[in-house]
This record gives structure tokens, C-alpha cells and sequence, in this order.
């Protein structure tokens, strides 16, 4: 198993890539913190993995707020005694549209939601790994900070601040043993957002749009996004750090 004992924190996981995260880490042995505002799909997600055989404790918690998490933080050291993975995952975009129609409230729901919440992962989680010795976070960013689509402009920004902050805090918290990298996944039809990235429609003709973009012809899946999480997270990765691994079929070549 190759998170066996670890204790994780994932967020945005009631669905979704976060879902898949949580159960992906969970069958490889990790203690899973399923976080997400959706109180009944977070309870059911945890639900889940301990009907499955794994361990798991649903706690809910706004992403966007420090002292909410603070509470997962504590709560998770309180259940488990450490931590060793925040997977940060939750996000939100705008719905596909011109950048002038997107309003000041969606911009900083945007940003609350992408970028903030991983300064505040680290001001309560880094303390925690310093004193353990070690730890690692692994940050759900897109293709779209790297190959950005029309219509999407406050989104694709807010995933570029995602993979720049990603590098910039490896390089600050390696001496402390901590690694820090991205996933950035291509669309995909199963997350709760993808109809938003579309423009509203989430539909076969959207998909086959959508997949024309990508050299290997198919679209992510939760699982594609949950492997490359899983990779970053486990041992196998102990010297990598700084790195946005690209989950997209060639698409960023």
C-alpha cells in the first residue's frame, strides 16, 4: 500500500476529483479527512470508504476561512495525532462567458476559492509538517493555467496563481522536508463544474468539442486525476517537488 498509515485532508471531496482522491487514497491505506461544504455527500464519501474497508472521518469546513481551517486541522490531529497530506483540491470557476460580464463577486468567489484557500491550507498544515519533519501538498490546478481557453479568463488566472504559488512554496518549504506540487487535469465530464466550463451545457456535442483539443482523443477522468494525486502524495515521489504534472492526453504540449 503505498500511503499506508498516512493521514490526509482532502478537500472539495463529496464529488468529484475529490471524491476519487479520497477513495483512491483510502484503498492505498491512508486515514482520509473527506472535507466539503456539501454536508451529505461529504458523509456519504466517507460513508463509503469505510463500508469499503478503509478509514475515514467527514468534516465539514469553508475552504475560504482560516479559522474553519484551524477546526480541520485540530480536528484531524485530534482524531488521527498527525498529519502528512493536504490534498487541495476544492475549487469554483465562473461560468464560460466574456471577461467583462464576469461580476466583482465572482472574481473574488474565484479567488477565495482557488488561490486563498491554499495560502490558508499552508499557514495552518505547514506548522504541523515542520514539526513532524516532513509533509506534503499536492494542488488540484488545470490545463487551463497553462493553456487557457476563451470565455474562462478570472478561472484560468486563478489556476496560474494555483501552479506559480505551488513552485514558489516548494522552493520556500523544502529545507523543511516539505513537498509541494499540482495536478493539472483536462476537462472532464464527471466533476461538478464541468457544465460552468462549458458555458452552461454539459452535453456529448460539449464533450466531442472539448475532446477535439486533445491529441489522445479522450477526456480526463476522476481516476486519471486521482492516479496522478496518488503518485505525488506517496514516497515513490520523496525528491519531487515544484512540479505540475499534466493529466490531459497532450494537450499543454
Amino acid at each position: 500500500m503505498q500511503l499506508k498509515d498516512k493521514v490526509a485532508i482532502i478537500t472539495g471531496a463529496a464529488s468529484g476529483f475529490g471524491a476519487a482522491i479520497a477513495r483512491r487514497f483510502a484503498a492505498e491505506g491512508a486515514k482520509v479527512i473527506v472535507d466539503d461544504i456539501n454536508a451529505a455527500g461529504g458523509e456519504r464519501v466517507a460513508e463509503e470508504i469505510r463500508k469499503a474497508g478503509g478509514t475515514a472521518q467527514f468534516v465539514k469546513a469553508d475552504v475560504t476561512r482560516g479559522a474553519d481551517w484551524a477546526a480541520l486541522v485540530a480536528t484531524t490531529q485530534a482524531r488521527f495525532g498527525r498529519l502528512d497530506i493536504v490534498v487541495n483540491n476544492a475549487g469554483w470557476t465562473h461560468r464560460n462567458k466574456p471577461f467583462m460580464d464576469v461580476t466583482e463577486e465572482e472574481y473574488d468567489h474565484v479567488y477565495a476559492t482557488n488561490v486563498k484557500s491554499i495560502y490558508l491550507a499552508a499557514l495552518h498544515a505547514l506548522p504541523v509538517f515542520r514539526a513532524q519533519g516532513g509533509g506534503c501538498f499536492v494542488n488540484v490546478a488545470s490545463t487551463a493555467g497553462v493553456r487557457p481557453r476563451p470565455g474562462l479568463t478570472v478561472y484560468n488566472s486563478s489556476k496560474g496563481a494555483v501552479i506559480l504559488l505551488s513552485k514558489s512554496m516548494a522552493a520556500e518549504f523544502g529545507p523543511d522536508q516539505v513537498r509541494v506540487n499540482c495536478v493539472n487535469p483536462v476537462f472532464c465530464p464527471d466533476t461538478g463544474l464541468s457544465a460552468e466550463f462549458a458555458g452552461g451545457q454539459n452535453t456529448p456535442e460539449v464533450h466531442a468539442k472539448f475532446r477535439a483539443s486533445v491529441p489522445m482523443g479522450r477526456l480526463s477522468s476522476v481516476r486519471d486525476i486521482a492516479n496522478a494525486a496518488l503518485f505525488l502524495a506517496s514516497d515513490e515521489a520523496a525528491f519531487v517537488s515544484g512540479t505540475c504534472l499534466e493529466v490531459d492526453g497532450g494537450r499543454c504540449c
